[in-house]
């Protein structure tokens, strides 16, 4: 069983990297349903959540388990329903609890890993059906303990997409972001959202129904108040870890590739909570020396989780 659970994750990522959008908050596919023209100027966002990664196996022993804690929030000046500017700023923190005297867990490669991105999405509409996206992104991720200026990267995501009809807009897209200790990642991007019925929709996006990270879903709407989505995403956190650590300055990395349900209530108009949960797939820790030459590296095992998140938008 544990074999054809990898043998789908390998699927996955094969399928999946090529395509992801690259996670920076608030880029989204104009709706002309939700939009008009008298639309207020300025609005805010802000969200938060919480995900417990339960303990999982390492290979060649030891394990792990990861508590994290996700705020965001930012302001939108929009122009009308095609043209807009956010600037947002985001904090993540990962709680990593190793168990375990030998491998990877022995070492105790890292403990608390902070991450702060500042982003300013920008959608430009240049008629009804063509749109402009474009989202330069800084971000810093360091150990707790370590100099913020030593976790730095930047980049940036730009695309465009085309209104086929009122239910399928469609278009492709580039993301190019520096890495620490590694080559400059260059990767080409889809923009969807399509709606099959009128309660379901399939879509591309950073964050989707209360998860983070780049991804697809699919979105039932009840027609009340609650919908559920189901989707898959790419996780990737690079960070530069503390002088202190096993690998002084060194850089950890945590990737995996998390399906996901979420269960969302819209409580009014601008609050909405969501219930998530899920399996990532394919997971692997990294260590590496302050040059990026590799130290250790390990697969684990499926890795189950389940968390809450809200929603403000004011």
């Amino acid at each position: 069983m544990q074999r054809l659970i990898e043998m789908f994750g390998d699927c996955i990522r094969l399928i999946l990297i090529p395509f992801i959008l690259l996670a920076f908050p608030v880029i989204g596919v104009a709706d002309e349903r939700s939009r008009t023209e008298s639309q207020p100027e300025w609005s805010s966002f802000a969200s938060g959540g919480y995900e417990h990664w339960f303990d999982t196996d390492i290979d060649n022993s030891g394990g792990f388990s990861v508590d994290r804690t996700i705020v965001r929030g930012g302001v939108t000046y929009t122009r009308d329903y095609r043209r807009s500017v956010s600037i947002s700023v985001g904090y993540t923190r990962d709680a990593y609890d190793f168990s375990g005297s030998r491998g990877f867990s022995g070492l105790r490669p890292w403990d608390d890993v902070n991450s702060y991105r500042i982003g300013m999405p920008v959608r430009w509409g240049f008629d009804r059906n063509w749109t402009l996206f474009v989202a330069p992104a800084l971000r810093f991720s360091v150990e707790s303990g370590g100099d913020l200026e030593d976790g730095v990267t930047g980049g940036g995501f730009a695309g465009f997409s085309y209104r086929f009809s009122d239910r399928l807009t469609f278009g492709p897209g580039i993301g190019v972001m520096s890495q620490l200790e590694d080559g400059t990642s260059i990767f080409p991007a889809l923009i969807v959202k399509w709606q099959i019925t009128d309660r379901l929709t399939l879509q591309t996006g950073p964050s989707l129904a209360g998860t983070s990270g780049p991804g697809i879903g699919l979105e039932w709407d009840s027609g009340a108040k609650w919908d559920v989505s189901v989707g898959v995403r790419y996780k990737k956190l690079r960070f530069r870890l503390d002088d202190e650590a096993v690998s002084p300055k060194g850089v950890g990395q945590d990737r995996a590739f998390p399906l996901f349900w979420v269960a969302g209530y819209q409580i009014n108009d601008q609050i909405r909570l969501s219930f998530l949960g899920g399996a990532a797939l394919s997971g692997e820790l990294r260590l590496e020396d302050e040059d990026g030459h590799g130290i250790a590296e390990e697969d684990y095992d499926t890795a189950v989780f389940a968390g809450i998140a809200v929603d403000i938008r004011y």
